[in-house]
């Protein structure tokens, strides 16, 4: 099976290069790889490029877009410009962050997943932090949960949920599709990945009340709202980030923000949700 990478990227000329040569390593090569230089005022450019000389699957874009880090939409928009430079003979498309080190195997088992069973739509690895010289489970991982950092679709299953959507919420909803329409999501836990720059480091004040506000664009309604954020903000040890998840959920509401879904999607995640919920406390 034949892969492409889209790694949107915004000032990583530090740790660009460590992903670029984990991918290079790789058992199985990737067939294209496309780095979206958005924004950056670093040598992120020169840095891909010294890779692209010896590996000509390797390009960059360049983009230009807002120098403010909001979470979900900045970089969607950075992976659908260069997705759109890389044609459709593919059967895996990966989105990946520039802050990663894979180990060699990461590719070669992800395909094997993909081949083994033609309903899995998604599958992944899981991302580990350096903790004082150790490197442990970043711990706003869920066992079935893929991470944004990490995305690897099924092209038929990608078409399917049409794309990702940029907004917050769009690692989220990308997974909620895939069981509205039937598609299996498979994580392994043999796939250890370093993730050098923790999750969420270079977000800015507004973007505090954007979770709450993408909970209201996936149609969670309010009551499933209140139990995802005590979680969130527990799991970030940050108790007040309830707070503003719940002021962006208002917010939103107020604002009559369009949602991600359709009401009949809507429909389906809430009771999919509350499903889960009822598994874990039963």
């Amino acid at each position: 099976m034949k892969y492409y990478i889209v790694i949107p990227a915004h000032n990583e000329q530090d740790l660009i290069g460590l992903t670029l040569q984990s991918l290079v390593t790789q058992t199985v090569l990737p067939a294209k790889v496309v780095v979206v230089n958005d924004n950056s005022t670093d040598k992120t450019e020169e840095v891909v490029l010294s890779f692209a000389k010896d590996n000509p699957y390797i390009s960059v874009v360049n983009k230009t877009s807002d120098a403010i880090h909001l979470p979900g939409s900045k970089v969607i928009q950075a992976f659908q410009k260069g997705f759109e430079t890389l044609g459709s003979d593919y059967d895996i498309i990966v989105k990946i962050d520039g802050d990663l080190i894979f180990p060699p195997n990461y590719f070669e088992t992800i395909i094997k997943h993909f081949e083994s069973d033609p309903k899995i739509g998604m599958a992944g690895g899981f991302c580990y932090i350096d903790k004082n010289g150790e490197w442990v489970l970043e711990n706003l991982t869920d066992k079935d949960h893929i991470r944004g950092a990490l995305k690897a679709y099924r092209k038929e299953t990608f078409q399917q949920i049409e794309g990702l959507r940029p907004a917050m919420g769009w690692d989220t909803v990308d997974e909620l599709l895939c069981k509205y329409y039937d598609w299996k999501i498979v994580t392994d836990e043999s796939l250890h990945v370093k993730h050098l720059k923790p999750t969420g480091a270079n977000y800015n004040k507004t973007a505090r009340y954007k979770q709450g506000e993408a909970f209201y664009t996936l149609g969670y309604g309010f009551w499933i709202t209140a139990i995802a954020s005590a979680k969130l903000a527990m799991m970030k040890k940050k108790p007040f980030l309830f707070l503003d998840y719940i002021k962006g959920f208002l917010k939103a509401k107020k604002a009559k923000t369009p949602l991600l879904v359709t009401p009949e999607q809507a429909k389906f995640i809430r009771n999919y949700r509350l499903k889960k919920m009822k598994e874990k406390l039963f």
